[in-house]
Order: structure tokens, then C-alpha cells, then sequence
């Protein structure tokens, strides 16, 4: 994988060269450099990791419409998350019934 030098965008190759899709740099590619990359065959899934309740809470039901399309659900379990920063805290919401994702708007 090779970032853009001027915007820090990841290329794509095109033929032997790098191509920047955001600001159109471009730059040769490097075979040693290639050849000593990691594909994804080579690595080994870890399995990621542990997702946690954020708020420590029940995530009781709430009534909350789902947004999702063909599901009529009224009912969401949500949770509070910090924002980056700290500034305020984000809703996340489960639909009860299909299990869609969507935040707080």
C-alpha cells in the first residue's frame, strides 16, 4: 500500500505507477518495495477486538422508529458514545427487530 506525498491519500497502481484518485500525483513503483509488501494471504486473522458497551448500561428498548427500509419496527436499543475530542456524546441505535445501525441525528 503507498500514501500520496502531496494530499496522504492511498493510491492505486496503474500499470507501473502509482495514481493518487484525490489529486491525480502519480509515481513510479518500486519492485523492491512491492515484493516486500504483506498481501493478505500472508497475514493471520487475530480475530479483532472485543466489542464493548460503552455506556456500561442495559440498552433497554426505547420507542425509536427504524430507519431501515421494510422494517416497521418502533422499538431500539441504543447507547451513548464520547466523541472524539470530547466535545459531546453520540446515540447510537439497534433496531430490536433487524438489528440496522444508525445514529442520533
Amino acid at each position: 500500500m503507498e500514501f500520496c506525498d502531496e494530499c496522504g491519500s492511498m493510491m492505486h497502481t496503474e500499470g507501473e505507477t502509482w495514481v493518487c484518485r484525490s489529486c491525480g500525483h502519480e509515481q513510479s513503483r518500486d519492485e523492491s518495495s512491492d515484493a516486500a509488501a504483506t498481501t493478505s494471504e500472508a497475514q493471520q486473522e487475530d480475530g479483532g477486538p472485543d466489542v464493548v458497551d460503552a455506556t456500561g448500561g442495559t440498552g433497554e428498548a426505547v420507542r425509536e422508529p427504524c430507519p431501515a427500509d421494510g422494517c416497521d419496527s418502533e422499538r431500539a436499543r441504543y447507547e451513548m458514545l464520547p466523541k472524539p475530542g470530547g466535545s459531546y456524546e453520540v446515540r447510537l441505535f439497534t433496531c430490536a427487530e433487524c438489528g440496522h445501525k444508525w445514529r442520533e441525528s
